[in-house]
């Protein structure tokens, strides 16, 4: 191969040299030492003319090692040197520009000693160009180790440059210079043109709020007069400025007035902004601005809110989060008339995912009227409305705050229970009817209420029987009504588990008939109503339908005056149980009744025939105190959270506190006052202490190499979203010189080195901090491992430390997560990846190994913990988390205590992509035996 680059190179074809350049370039890249090309190099490719091979002759001689085995220069490396300074004196700018770029990235003093002269007279180039990439490579220069004694006038040189320039991108860089390599001079070069900073190219007032930045970390006490320069720059017109302005603001400053402005900033970007991805960013910056300074954010409310109008679901979603956690008694109407409008849009503009839009609204308004109960009356009616939605979670949400605000809003039980009967007809989803037949038998309380609630139940079921069968069993007669008008087909859907343990959904049809009655209210669906829904095999409506009609039944029978028309309802009810049993049990219906349904209606018709008193205050009362137990729980879990979230600060007894009122006030704005104000109160309430940060950076430093190896080595490693970066600090512990140290690493699984770290040289007893980024693709496990290769002067060869592997552990990447109880229900019906986990534990108590998988997992447990007391032997639990990729993580956990104490049972994981399924099944699988 190398005998073969060397034929091309030596050739007069300049295509076959651009090749072998390519090739040998690449060999290099790939670890491989081709030395013996060196020479032909010099000879017949330093000579061309042609700008790509002069471009590639630069890439070979950056990726070339310049240095002998004892780190002197190699001798034809003058030969190079000659060229170098030739290129640098070129007419054509071109060959110039390239030239000085790649001096950048030239570390060898010896190599660019010779060269400086030539790259100070390029600053004074016609060209900017060449001028811009002359900059660039003195501050490359600058900052080597010894660039101050090659270059110790350079700062003034660059000052004179920024004086006299007139391209913005060569002023830019020199600025940059300046910032990097003399910053006092680029502080005294902004002052001295203050009132023109506004008017400065967008790249160069970036360059300012860098310095700014910088200079204000270091300096706190003059961020006064930056500030002023800061609110000076929120006047551009430059959206990138504005933005950059906002955040220095952000980081700079407490000051409330610093803070509103940075905030107005962000408003007018979220409205002006037309790109998504743009307006996200916006978003997150209002939420983190939401945390440090919520009483700042509150004024904006409204103005968040205007983001509503972006067609994107994800940022009405977090517009939504943003406002909710704003809301005060002030402004809580005006949230929940803009969110009334927005649903009123729903149903007048056809869009894609309009129902979702509406759930997430729906969402909203109930958070709003359950912190705010005043305001339930204004929206529970419009809402009910969308009971029978099309989409079913819209209807669930809304059914279920109805269900709340029933209950923790007396005063609107019979408007809402005259608003549920007059729309009962229109819903469609079984678990909405559930819901609401539950709400009917539990809430209808008056004599009339109870009536029509029965009247309407009655019409939703439609004439009995459900169908009559023949004395002799003849098939083809068993399914005809005897008041035929309307035949339809009813179909079923529902999963069944095949032979082969695989799932399946199970479809069936059967055509029944119905009568005039049943299609009463001429809108109603007729898949919608109860009689439908019955007839389709779901038996559990049946028997919620047979609880709520006892309900109301024993609630009549209290009235001595009603007793005859009781005893007329009650036979009435008593003939729609048993006519639901008989449809159950016929066998010409391909959907059997299952036995708990049949158990429960079998219980109301006896509860019936036969009351007593203790069974009359259970059904009567005893659930409906559940209900309000499990308000109060919920209520108690909200409550937990937020004070968990909150953030909290202690100030240590000796910390300094400065009283500004003592302070002098001459030459201070109002601003500085305000900030003066801010950073005590901050100082008081320990508002600047961050103890926790420092533990947990302990905590994630790994040790890669022995104390009894020549090279120590250690890692920081830091997980951020998509990026892992690895900090490794090397530490030589040889008297002697470590050459050509390297980092060598590689990954296994779904990570990605970004780019291999260089190599260095490293002094007796000193140590180096070398950076790996990593790209992550996605949730599963990985494993980062590597070697420390290095050479000494003594020893020819290379020595090796295998270093220690780094396991990236899916907790890095999940955090506990909240949802409904009907998302979860959902997500799990939907989920197609299932990873099952046998019990497998030392643990021998049910709620003690339910929170060390809850500590394992970095799990958020959505059971209610009232559902999980007593001791009864077994443990149902659901577990939800979600990752930084934005996937859902969902566990059940379902154990039993055995009689010898022994824990049994099954931990079942569902995602919707393997790789989370499986990772978190393997953590289960290594913690579950106890908190080692």
């Amino acid at each position: 191969m190398a005998n073969e680059i060397k034929q091309a190179l030596e050739s007069n074809d300049v295509d076959a040299k651009i090749d072998a350049m390519k090739k040998a370039i690449l060999m290099i890249l790939n670890g491989e030492s081709i030395p013996q090309l060196f020479i032909t190099i010099i000879r017949y490719v330093l000579p061309s003319e042609d700008h790509i091979i002069q471009r590639l002759l630069l890439l070979y001689l950056e990726t070339l090692k310049k240095t002998d085995s004892t780190g002197r220069m190699l001798p034809e490396m003058i030969l190079v040197i000659q060229n170098l300074r030739n290129n640098l004196q070129h007419p054509n700018e071109y060959i110039r520009g390239v030239c000085l770029r790649f001096l950048c990235r030239v570390a060898e003093p010896e190599l660019i000693e010779p060269l400086v002269p030539s790259i100070i007279g390029n600053l004074e180039h016609r060209h900017p160009f060449v001028r811009r990439n002359a900059v660039l490579a003195l501050m490359s220069i600058y900052g080597l180790p010894h660039g101050e004694q090659l270059l110790d006038h350079a700062p003034e040189l660059i000052q004179q440059l920024l004086v006299s320039e007139l391209d913005a991108s060569v002023k830019r860089n020199a600025f940059l210079m300046l910032f990097n390599c003399a910053q006092f001079k680029a502080v005294d070069y902004v002052f001295s043109n203050i009132d023109r900073v506004p008017d400065w190219d967008e790249q160069m007032q970036m360059v300012v709020l860098e310095l700014i930045k910088k200079v204000c970390r270091t300096n706190k006490d003059e961020k006064g007069k930056y500030i002023k320069i800061i609110i000076s720059l929120l006047n551009s017109p430059l959206t990138a400025v504005i933005y950059e302005c906002a955040n220095t603001l952000m980081s700079l400053s407490s000051a409330p007035t610093a803070i509103r402005a940075a905030a107005n900033t962000y408003c007018q970007l979220l409205l002006s902004q037309s790109d998504n991805n743009v307006k996200l960013i916006v978003l997150d910056r209002l939420n983190e601005l939401k945390s440090l300074h919520r009483g700042v954010v509150v004024e904006m409310i409204m103005d968040v809110l205007r983001a509503l109008s972006s067609p994107s679901l994800d940022i009405r979603r977090k517009t939504i989060d943003i406002a909710l956690d704003l809301i005060t008694p002030k402004n809580v109407d005006e949230v929940v008339l803009v969110l009334k409008k927005e649903v009123v849009k729903t149903q007048s503009v056809e869009l894609e995912k309009n129902g979702e839009y509406r759930q997430m609204l729906i969402q909203g308004i109930h958070s709003c009227a359950i912190k705010f109960p005043e305001v339930a009356s204004t929206v529970v009616l419009l809402l009910m409305d969308f009971l029978g939605d099309n989409n079913v979670a819209s209807a669930i949400d809304v059914i279920v705050f109805v269900r709340e605000i029933i209950e923790t809003n007396p005063k609107l039980r019979v408007s809402i229970i005259t608003r549920l009967l007059d729309t009962f007809y229109q819903i469609r989803a079984a678990r909405v009817c559930s819901c609401a037949l539950w709400i009917i038998g539990e809430y209808c309380l008056s004599i009339p209420e109870v009536e029509s609630g029965i009247e309407t139940i009655k019409q939703c079921l439609g004439e009995l029987p459900f169908f009559t069968a023949s004395e002799e069993g003849d098939a083809p007669n068993a399914l005809k009504s005897s008041q035929q008008v309307n035949s339809i087909t009813v179909s079923s859907r529902r999963p069944a588990i095949l032979a082969d343990g695989t799932y399946a959904t199970q479809s069936a049809a059967i055509e029944t008939t119905l009568s005039p009655q049943t299609l009463v209210q001429g809108s109603l669906a007729l898949v919608g109503n109860l009689r439908s829904l019955i007839l389709s095999g779901d038996f559990f409506l049946g028997a919620v339908v047979a609880c709520t009609l006892t309900k109301l039944v024993l609630r009549l029978e209290d009235v001595q005056e009603l007793k005859t028309e009781v005893n007329k309802l009650s036979t009435e009810v008593l003939l729609i149980m048993v006519s639901m049993l008989q449809l159950g049990r016929s066998s010409y219906f391909p959907h059997p009744i299952d036995n708990d349904s049949y158990d429960r209606i079998v219980l109301c018709i006896r509860l019936l025939c036969n009351t007593g008193d203790e069974i009359r205050k259970i059904w009567l009362q005893s659930c409906r105190q559940s209900f309000v137990k499990m308000l109060a729980d919920k209520q108690f879990r909200e409550t937990e959270e937020i004070k968990a979230k909150a953030q909290i600060s202690h100030a240590q007894p000796d910390d300094l506190i400065d009283f500004y009122h003592l302070k002098s006030r001459k030459g201070m704005s109002q601003l500085e006052l305000e900030d003066e104000v801010q950073d005590d109160l901050k100082c008081a309430t320990g508002g600047f202490t961050k103890d926790g940060d420092d533990v947990n950076k302990l905590n994630r430093i790994l040790q890669l190499t022995g104390f009894s190896d020549p090279v120590y080595a250690e890692a920081y490693v830091t997980v951020h979203h998509y990026d892992i970066v690895l900090d490794v600090t090397i530490i030589n512990r040889t008297k002697l010189t470590l050459q050509n140290l390297c980092l060598e690493l590689a990954t296994m699984g779904d990570l990605k080195l970004v780019e291999h770290p260089q190599n260095y040289s490293l002094a007796p007893r000193s140590s180096k901090q070398i950076k790996a980024n990593i790209k992550v693709s996605s949730t599963e496990t990985g494993v980062i491992f590597g070697n420390i290769v290095y050479e000494t002067s003594n020893v020819l060869e290379r020595n090796v430390i295998v270093l220690n592997d780094i396991h990236i552990d899916i907790m890095d990447y999940i955090s506990p997560a909240s949802c409904a109880d009907v998302a979860f229900r959902t997500m799990w019906a939907e989920f197609e990846w299932e990873n099952k986990v046998a019990v497998n534990t030392i643990i021998e108590e049910e709620k003690e190994f339910l929170d060390h998988i809850i500590k394992s997992t970095n799990m958020k447990c959505l059971t209610p913990l009232s559902a999980l007391d007593g001791e009864c032997g077994f443990l149902a639990a659901n577990l939800y988390a979600k990752s930084v990729f934005g996937e859902d993580a969902l566990v059940n956990v379902s154990i039993e205590k055995q009689a010898n104490s022994k824990i049994t049972g099954f931990i079942r994981i569902r995602s919707k992509t393997q790789g989370i399924a499986l990772s978190l099944g393997d953590k289960i699988t290594l913690k579950q035996k106890g908190s080692s």
